[in-house]
């Protein structure tokens, strides 16, 4: 493999799942041959020790911007194509295609032979805007290759780009490690701790932002409450909905059936969807497709821990399920919808376990980091 400069906002110790997607794939090349250019997590001392403890642990040399977000910018470009020559680079790896990409003549001219970006929901937005869509072009005509999600996804960036780079278009999902998210994570622990033994969870791993649709469960719980009294919905993660979220619980009079852990270190997490009996995160679309879910990868996270899940109709996230096998797939922003398919699901065992084992198997057969570290390693 050539050795490559990935080149990212996205990337540990910030939180997201971007930054997840790029760490893992990172971490699953040969270290000898990758060197990372990121920007800073975050200002302060709090941030800088944090990103530089993490920074520390990595098998691979991690070099960071002063800035808080890359941009192209003449700046930017010098010392990207400085450190591809510095550290003997001859492929390029942008994170997110947009706006990053755009550095992609810059780098050929300093002796990039492979260039690869990596659309996610972000770039299917800028499809949409006039002046975004031609920036959008540019990059594809300047890359060897854009990744992309799933379907949703590369139909709505191939509108954009000119047939010869809509061609050379090729997936590349975020993974699991289905190693870490697995049946016995650790679930039993976690429902103790919370007190919730015994009592049927319904549990959303997510940021909490109006898309990801943590109100429409919350909206949905006096009709699961009416079905299945003991009912209770978890809700894991931090984010800026965080004081709506819990206003909209207590005027729905659902208070004591939702709880709120706030955000969770992420070698929590496999235990917490596991404090679950069935994932549920119904997504929509807003702004007018601008805000959209990318794919979805919690979705496959659930699965894995061997969960049936219910996801909204936002964007990619139906790739990430098998609608009648895995999961359900709802209407974002439906409460009646979102309730009916979890009702179904928290009466009755079978069923959950029947989903449950088709979601751990599809993961194996299909969403497995090893196998979507080899086609990264083809297109590099």
């Amino acid at each position: 493999m050539h050795k490559t400069l990935i080149v990212t906002n996205d990337f540990p110790p910030r939180p997201g799942g971007i930054q997840a997607f790029l760490h893992s794939m990172a971490l699953r090349l040969d270290p000898t041959q990758v060197v990372v250019y990121a920007s800073t997590w975050k200002r302060g001392r709090e941030g800088a020790e944090a990103t530089a403890a993490f920074d520390a642990e990595q098998p691979f040399p991690v070099i960071r911007d002063r800035t808080t977000m890359l941009l192209p910018t003449p700046r930017v470009t010098r010392r990207a194509t400085a450190l591809l020559r510095e550290h003997g680079c001859s492929s390029v790896w942008f994170g997110a295609a947009a706006p990053l990409g755009l550095m992609a003549p810059a780098l050929r001219s300093a002796g990039a032979r492979r260039i690869v970006a990596t659309t996610h929901g972000h770039e299917a937005g800028w499809a949409q805007l006039p002046a975004a869509r031609q920036l959008l072009r540019r990059i594809g005509e300047g890359t060897d290759t854009l990744t992309y999600l799933g379907e949703y996804t590369r139909s709505r960036i191939a509108g954009a780009l000119t047939d010869e780079a809509a061609a050379r278009m090729v997936q590349l999902p975020p993974g699991v490690d289905e190693k870490t998210f697995h049946p016995g994570s650790g679930g039993e622990a976690v429902r103790a701790r919370l007190g919730l033994a015994g009592r049927p969870v319904v549990v959303c791993v997510s940021r909490l932002v109006p898309r990801k649709g943590q109100d429409t469960l919350i909206a949905a719980m006096p009709a699961i409450l009416a079905e299945v009294p003991d009912a209770v919905l978890l809700i894991v993660g931090g984010g800026p909905y965080d004081k709506e979220l819990r206003a909209l619980a207590r005027e729905k009079g659902v208070g004591d059936a939702v709880r709120f852990t706030g955000a969770v270190p992420w070698e929590e997490l496999p235990a917490h969807y596991g404090a679950g009996d069935v994932f549920a995160m119904p997504c929509r679309t807003r702004r007018g497709g601008l805000d959209v879910e990318g794919l979805g990868i919690v979705y496959l996270e659930a699965s894995a821990t061997g969960l049936p899940v219910v996801a909204g109709d936002s964007g990619g996230a139906p790739d990430a399920v098998l609608d009648g096998e895995t999961g359900w797939v709802v209407p974002g922003g439906s409460p009646a919808a979102a309730a009916e398919r979890l009702v179904a699901l928290l009466r009755d065992p079978e069923l959950r376990h029947r989903m449950g084992e088709r979601g751990r198997a599809w993961v194996e057969e299909k969403w497995r980091w090893d196998l979507l570290a080899e086609r990264l390693k083809e297109l590099l």
